[in-house]
C-alpha cells in the first residue's frame, strides 16, 4: 500500500497515511491539532542506481570502486 503525504490547513502540519488510493480522497485527522480541515499532498518520489545509459557511456563509477571517477586521485584502481 501507498503512503501519502497530507497537510493540515490549520496548523501547518505535514503527516503521512499509509493506505489506499481511497484514503488519499478522504479528509483526514492532523495528529498534531486533531483537526479534519486536511488535504492531500502532491508527493515525489526518488528512483535511485545507474541507468543503462550511464552503464553504456561509462559515466559511472570505475576502477576499484573508490568513487572518485578515476580521475586524478590517491585511489589505486
Amino acid at each position: 500500500m501507498p503512503i501519502y503525504e497530507f497537510s493540515c490547513l490549520s496548523c501547518r502540519h505535514t503527516f503521512d497515511v499509509f493506505g489506499s488510493y481511497q484514503s488519499r480522497a478522504e479528509k483526514q485527522v492532523c495528529p498534531q491539532c486533531e483537526s479534519t480541515k486536511t488535504k492531500a499532498l502532491f508527493s515525489a518520489f526518488a528512483v535511485t542506481g545507474r541507468s543503462d545509459t550511464a552503464a553504456s557511456t561509462g559515466t559511472g563509477m570505475s576502477g576499484g570502486g573508490c568513487g572518485c571517477g578515476g580521475g586524478g586521485c590517491a585511489c589505486s584502481n
